[in-house]
């Protein structure tokens, strides 16, 4: 992570990740970041469909679609994880947002113990309106305790497998360090989000 993204035409900027989502989002100036909740966790593609209506009732184009959080019945094997995301970017590629190799939409994507999903869904997502300046307004994406590079995602787990409380705390640190990394690329490292919550 060495640099922010402008995305202009949906009215953020982002910090560039894979293929499947970013690092985190931030309203451009003259933008807000709205937040809506499902008020139960919605199937992917009906999830789509509903997030498509809802920007698009709001009056922005579907490239202002900027994050979102899923919910999973388990995790992934790699082969399935890559799998999903290539299937998740289909709708992003039609709207217009991802373009084949950068996607500078935020995710976050939680397997729940308790009542989890019988599929992968969308939990809640965040959109970009016009807005008067005011606090900085970002998300952030999911992060785990894997470290870069092009190994495997087992191989660069930090600690893999271990769960004292010594491997639990360089798997925290890890985690901490890069979240602070990358509010401090966002500019909102001391700041709070200003999020609205409503029900879509």
């Amino acid at each position: 992570m060495a640099a922010v993204d402008d995305f202009t035409v949906g009215g953020y900027r982002f910090i560039p990740g894979g293929f499947q989502f970013s690092g985190g989002v931030a309203a451009a100036t003259g933008y807000e970041i709205k937040r809506f909740r499902f008020r139960s966790p919605v199937p992917l593609m009906d999830g789509f469909a509903r997030i498509e209506k809802t920007i698009m009732g709001a009056g922005r184009p579907l490239t202002a679609f900027c994050a979102c959080e899923l919910r999973s019945p388990g995790q992934f094997t790699e082969q399935g994880f890559r799998a999903f995301n290539e299937s998740y970017v289909v709708t992003l590629r039609k709207w217009g947002v991802f373009d084949g190799k950068v996607n500078p939409v935020a995710r976050s994507n939680v397997c729940p113990e308790v009542e989890p999903p019988a599929e992968p869904s969308f939990h809640a997502f965040s959109f970009t309106m016009p807005a008067a300046v005011g606090a900085p307004n970002f998300v952030i994406s999911g992060r785990a305790e894997a470290r870069e590079g092009d190994a495997g995602y087992r191989e660069r787990i930090v600690r893999f497998g271990e769960t004292s409380g010594e491997a639990m705390h360089e798997k925290a640190h890890y985690v901490m360090e890069e979240v602070a990394a990358r509010l401090a690329l966002l500019g909102a490292a001391s700041a709070a989000a200003g999020t609205v919550n409503e029900n879509a």
